[in-house]
């Protein structure tokens, strides 16, 4: 009887072989096809995770201006993102990621080394896919290009943000989106390539996982410039004293800081750049974790230090403190364990409780305290780093190579503007205010009014 079955049985088995090597090949491709599924979406919910952070940038500033200047603010956030969308794809995508380099010194190729290991390939327009992609037509083990270019074109919108905030009330609209073009085009791409394009800094060792020197720093050195080129407010320092100028709307600056605090798993957890395994949706969930505690372990240790330092709580400087935490964690969100995430925000809380009066002694006038978020409590967030690595020296060639860069080109781009077209508005439309100076409408008109 076992014998009568057992023929048969083994003739189905056998030719159950082939079929079998074809369902393992299957699932191969489906597993392939599911990686390059969700991690495309990550990059597209991260992206646009990072876009309403654009809104927050113009919340925080309406609120953070005085209520003359606020449409200003507006104005040029929308402008500076919408530039930032058209530079990125004319120049900037293909500059920051100019493909691998190392081999063209083997050949000699000295001149092509330094395009595409420092500069990258100048005036190469972003192309996407083709629309209903076959396996034959691109590489399905990634992402698709297009999710690629629209996540990192946030991070470049949101390094022209940052500069807008320091130098509001007091600059000429064109001239500072001229600026804007530089920035979004050649800056700030020929420096993350650096690092995200594999360039020299990527294989000196300096490690940035989404760009707290690289977006933060990198907006607040070009910032720096700025206001030292424009100089401070009317009236901002007089007679050995620093003059308070409140901001509009505390509820919107409110309102901006939580945006911004939302959008920011976008940008850390986006940064992760993977999501087709357990392990990476792993990394992201502990991603947002850290980056929440570092926020509120920054607003935390504002709320106290304000309160210790002048007797009372300032919200400003609370609101500050939570993203200044947002910024100290972006160079490395993935290794601290949650209580290190606390740490490292807690002393970017108490490093803009510091810095803001330390550049009103210098009389550097940042209206929206971006130089302290962004550029001091970057260096730290990406110096922290080197608790996990041990590279500090490759982590302070970083922050000096950008900085110098950054700083240093940005000046003269303000200069060369100055000198030609003036960036400053004189002082009657400064007193006037710039939403009637420069665009003749208001934010909050007076609707008593005929």
């Amino acid at each position: 009887m076992k014998t009568k079955y057992l023929l048969p049985l083994a003739a189905v088995a056998l030719t159950a072989l082939p079929s079998m090597g074809f369902a393992q090949e299957a699932g191969v491709e489906a597993a392939t096809h599911t990686g390059y599924i969700f991690t495309t979406l990550l990059f597209l919910i991260g992206g646009f995770l990072v876009f309403w952070m654009a809104a927050g940038f113009a919340m925080l500033e309406a609120g953070l201006v005085r209520s003359k200047n606020v449409t200003m603010q507006l104005t040029k956030n929308i402008a500076l993102f919408s530039i930032a969308a058209i530079m990125y794809w004319l120049v900037g995508f293909n500059i920051m990621y100019p493909g691998a380099y190392g081999a063209d010194l083997a050949d000699g190729e000295v001149s092509k080394w330094l395009i595409d290991g420092w500069l990258g390939p100048f005036f190469s327009i972003t192309s996407l896919e083709p629309v209903g992609l076959a396996d034959t037509e691109t590489a399905l083990d990634y992402a698709s290009v297009g999710s690629d270019f629209f996540f990192q074109l946030m991070f470049c919108a949101t390094t022209a943000s940052i500069v807008s905030g320091t130098l509001a009330e007091r600059i000429k609209l064109w001239p500072f989106l001229i600026f804007v073009v530089v920035l979004t085009g050649f800056i700030y791409p020929i420096e993350a390539s650096w690092q995200w394009g594999g360039g020299w800094l990527s294989a000196a060792g300096f490690s940035d996982f989404a760009g707290s020197t690289l977006v933060h720093a990198g907006g607040g050195f070009a910032a720096l410039a700025g206001a030292i080129v424009l100089g401070p407010r009317l009236g901002k320092y007089k007679d050995g004293r620093t003059n308070p100028m409140p901001g509009s709307n505390l509820a919107l600056a409110t309102l901006g800081t939580f945006i911004l605090w939302l959008g920011w798993f976008g940008f850390n957890g986006g940064s992760q750049l993977a999501m087709g395994t357990i392990g990476d949706v792993a990394d992201v969930s502990r991603i947002f974790a850290n980056t929440n505690m570092a926020a509120a372990s920054g607003a935390v240790a504002a709320l106290i230090l304000t309160q210790v330092m002048y007797g009372k709580v300032d919200l400003t400087m609370v609101l500050n403190g939570a993203l200044a935490g947002l910024v100290s964690i972006t160079a490395e969100p993935l290794a601290p364990s949650l209580f290190m995430a606390l740490v490292t925000g807690a002393i970017g809380g108490v490093i803009v409780v510091l810095t803001v009066p330390m550049l009103d002694k210098m009389k550097i006038d940042d209206v929206v305290g971006a130089i302290p978020v962004h550029l001091i409590a970057g260096i730290w967030g990406t110096l922290a780093v080197a608790f996990y690595t041990g590279n500090w020296g490759a982590q302070i060639l970083g922050i000096a190579a950008i900085g110098i860069f950054v700083f240093v080109t940005s000046l003269v781009v303000w200069f060369i503007l100055k000198a030609t077209v003036g960036i400053r508005v004189d002082e009657e439309a400064e007193i006037t205010g710039l939403d009637v100076a420069e665009l003749g409408m208001e934010a909050y008109p007076d609707f008593t009014k005929g």
